[in-house]
């Protein structure tokens, strides 16, 4: 007998049988490879948060993390210090790299919970690192990074990158033209935060003035560089009672 395979029916229950079959496969990949996942995601976040205090294998013009093979013994050697502040409270825990901030901003919709706040602080060439991680949301998804600043609150590097921002144009957030803009600024005017922008037309394009809280936005990217300001200004703010404690 021959199945009309031009009805609505079998169409349904072909699409609804593929539906299945792809979720099933789907789930079974997630969990065969979750271990992986979970190993490749714990290292990136660690190149990640060397790259913003500098410890890279940059050229001029590159964006190079320090390798996978050797990533885990720079992460020891040079971060000396991990911390979750929790209100006034501040207490330290070596694994303070793999809270999720996008599950803490969902928890801390509700004014019961106190939120957590991750910091890692790195010793290079006497310098003192506070690596401060931010996350917000970008044209089409969310956008992420790590700032490093020194005691004074001086920006020292930093690391952004997205999920699915424009090729070409808002994805350009973590090439090296644009992050090194960073490097430099300052986030306190006095005692006053402020942040830092991302300005089109900032009469600045060289960067070269350290103290207007700003920096050049990407030439056909507004409103990923608004909401990467956005992300820095709400991220960076909720660490400032800490920090200002660094400059007593």
């Amino acid at each position: 007998m021959s199945r009309n395979t031009d009805s609505n029916g079998y169409t349904i229950l072909f699409a609804t049988g593929m539906v299945v079959i792809v979720g099933a496969l789907l789930a079974f990949m997630a969990s065969f490879f979750k271990e992986q996942i979970t190993e490749n995601k714990r290292i990136e976040k660690q190149q990640n948060i060397l790259y913003a205090m500098g410890v890279n294998e940059n050229d001029e013009t590159s964006v190079e993390f320090v390798s996978k093979a050797i990533v885990g013994k720079e992460f020891s050697k040079y971060i000396t210090k991990q911390i979750v502040i929790t209100g006034t409270e501040v207490t330290e825990d070596s694994n303070a790299y793999l809270i999720d901030l996008k599950k803490e901003a969902a928890a801390a919709k509700d004014e019961n919970y106190i939120r957590r706040l991750p910091l890692f602080i790195g010793e290079k060439d006497g310098t003192t690192y506070y690596i401060i991680p931010v996350r917000g949301k970008g044209l089409w998804d969310a956008i992420w990074g790590y700032v490093a600043v020194d005691n004074k609150l001086v920006v020292q590097g930093v690391y952004f990158d997205h999920a699915a921002e424009t090729p070409g144009l808002g994805s350009n957030i973590k090439e090296r033209f644009f992050m090194d803009d960073f490097k430099g600024e300052h986030i306190l005017d006095g005692d006053l935060f402020k942040g830092i922008g991302v300005t089109k037309g900032n009469s600045d394009p060289k960067n070269l003035d350290k103290m207007d809280f700003e920096v050049d936005a990407i030439a056909g990217s507004t409103i990923t560089g608004d909401g990467l300001a956005a992300m820095l200004k709400k991220d960076l703010r909720m660490y400032v009672p800490y920090l200002k404690t660094l400059k007593q």
